[in-house]
């Protein structure tokens, strides 16, 4: 198995519509320009990109786009499902298609399987993927917790080569930077500075589709050691990361770009567009930091 590299600055890619469908050409202007910005690397069919509402033949179309107009920067590609033959089999028609970098792969959602269930499911995916894989630790949206423990003896397998940190453990997130198997990336915007200043790969940052060029400053300075510009760039853009979760994402950063006017303010239901409060607030905070 290849090893990867994660490092840098990640954009999981949101998914313009258009009267309910993939607006292609929007996504290539999209992903084009996070390019020009210095991105590393972009994730498709993640969470930001409504993944989970695209059906499958979406999610390829979509790839497909993202792929081509990243013009040689790595892809990773979202998979997920309840059962790991099937994961497994996706990988591999995925990656008998598209040049891709990895898959990112959280914990199979609602049926809360124990660690040890956790453990079969991703050595399942493992042993049969053609790539090696970023595991995604998202409780709150899987309602399990990959527990610190579980991580380490996964980090064993040659095709677990990375995780997208979203558990909420510091200590944690430590600890598996500290045993050097796993390349962590923040997966929770407001981590960003503590996983990368503690030694962290990079990070997978949805709120960076705004104000790109500063998000790379700052994870080329923490990557690099340079703490005070680091913290500059932070203090600037902690603002700016509180009001893109302020309701549920993606909506805050789509009503941001279709501000711009990179995408139409469209999401897929149940997900609703940003409050018009939320946006009289992100306007006047993109004033004054520009």
């Amino acid at each position: 198995m290849i090893v990867q590299d994660f490092s840098g600055l990640w954009i999981p890619v949101v998914t313009p519509f258009v009267h309910g469908e993939i607006d292609h050409g929007a996504l290539k202007a999209l992903v084009l320009r996070l390019k020009r910005d210095g991105v590393g690397g972009f994730v498709a069919s993640s969470s930001t990109g409504e993944g989970g509402l695209l059906n499958e033949a979406e999610q390829n179309a979509a790839l497909a786009t993202t792929v081509e107009a990243a013009g040689g920067l790595p892809v990773i590609m979202g998979v997920s499902g309840l059962r790991p033959e099937r994961v497994a089999a996706r990988t591999q028609w995925l990656a008998e298609r598209f040049p891709l970098h990895a898959f990112l792969l959280p914990p199979p959602s609602y049926i809360r399987p124990s660690q040890a269930g956790l453990l079969s499911y991703f050595r399942t995916v493992a042993d049969a993927t053609p790539l090696p894989l970023v595991l995604y630790d998202i409780p709150y949206r899987t309602g399990v917790k990959i527990e610190l423990a579980t991580l380490l003896e996964l980090a064993a397998h040659p095709a677990i080569q990375g995780l997208k940190d979203c558990g909420g453990q510091p200590a944690s997130t430590e600890a598996l930077i500290g045993d050097g198997r796993l390349a962590v990336l923040a997966g929770e915007d407001h981590q960003i500075f503590g996983t990368l200043a503690l030694g962290g790969t990079g990070a997978i940052t949805a709120s960076a589709h705004l104000q790109t060029p500063r998000f790379v400053a700052l994870v080329q300075s923490l990557l690099a050691g340079d703490l005070p510009r680091g913290r500059m760039l932070w203090r600037q853009l902690r603002p700016l990361i509180e009001l893109c979760f302020d309701e549920p994402n993606p909506a805050p950063i789509k009503a941001m770009l279709a501000r711009q006017g990179a995408v139409q303010n469209e999401l897929r239901a149940p997900l609703q567009p940003a409050s018009a409060e939320l946006q009289q607030r992100f306007g006047h905070l993109l004033q004054d930091i520009e």
